[in-house]
């Protein structure tokens, strides 16, 4: 399979897209296309100037023989994990999750979901 500028236009790729609070206006990203980055009056706007920064980006890494990395796919994941902690862990997430009245799996995996959450609001500086 050729790999052109349509094949990657067309992949999944993950388009953030964030209120610029200190300047006004939207900023956009693709995280997996490391300095694809653009901003925009309105997240319309912003919507379409990321596609074009994403099109020429692309296009830019075309012609410099760069690798492109592929947006990751869920299917690659199963959902699944072995786990393995503290004895006094797992008695207290058991505990925990008895007196919410719901299963341990499903109270872990809230934990999880709002540390996660939480991780990705705080947007660690790279530059550190």
């Amino acid at each position: 399979m050729i790999k052109d500028l349509k094949y990657y236009m067309n992949l999944p790729y993950k388009m953030e897209i964030i209120e610029d609070l200190s300047e006004g206006g939207f900023t956009a990203s693709f995280p997996e296309l490391p300095g694809c980055i653009t901003c925009g009056e309105n997240i319309a706007d912003t919507a379409q100037n990321a596609l074009d920064a994403k099109k020429e980006w692309l296009m830019a890494a075309i012609e410099e023989g760069i690798e492109i990395p592929e947006p990751k796919r869920i299917n690659d994941y199963s959902g699944q994990f072995k786990l393995r902690m503290p004895k006094s862990l797992h008695l207290s997430l058991a505990e925990h999750s008895r007196q919410e009245n719901i299963s341990m799996n499903q109270y872990c995996i809230y934990l999880l979901s709002k540390a996660d959450a939480e991780y990705a609001l705080k947007k660690p500086d790279p530059d550190r």
